[in-house]
């Protein structure tokens, strides 16, 4: 299976972030503008929190708080999880699965070297399982 690492190179290693001070509304409209459930909240270039649909859901919308008056640290989810680039995919997805999560940091050292969610394990999994299947096929048929 494949290594953390090598998904980021075929994925990208694009990370969309946002400031702890940015309003929500501001948070939420850069994830709509670049279509992702999750941004790296970070500071002085080092991740302090994770800011998914999810925290904006529970924390704003249940508890009847405003996008614009509310800034980004209120409702992030602090020292998030992070993985290494060494990992494994089935890892990765065991973890998410574990926490319940849908995104992971990815960190060597001090450097953020990516953001995996949950969709880009299921498709590396699935890619795995065909190339698998392709294999058998052949071998079977000759």
């Amino acid at each position: 299976m494949k290594k953390i690492k090598e998904l980021l190179t075929e994925k990208g290693s694009q990370i969309w972030s946002v400031e702890p001070e940015a309003s929500v509304y501001e948070a939420l409209a850069r994830m709509a503008e670049k279509n992702v459930g999750a941004l790296l909240v970070v500071h002085a270039d080092r991740p302090v929190g994770i800011l998914s649909e999810r925290d904006y859901t529970r924390r704003v919308v249940l508890q009847g708080k405003a996008s614009k008056d509310t800034q980004v640290r209120e409702i992030m989810t602090p020292r998030p999880i992070c993985i290494s680039p060494e990992c494994r995919v089935e890892e990765a997805m065991a973890l998410m699965t574990e926490r319940r999560i849908r995104h992971l940091p990815v960190i060597e050292g001090d450097q953020v070297l990516g953001l995996i969610s949950i969709g880009d394990l299921v498709k590396a999994i699935i890619a795995q399982q065909q190339f698998l299947i392709e294999q058998l096929e052949r071998y079977i048929s000759g």
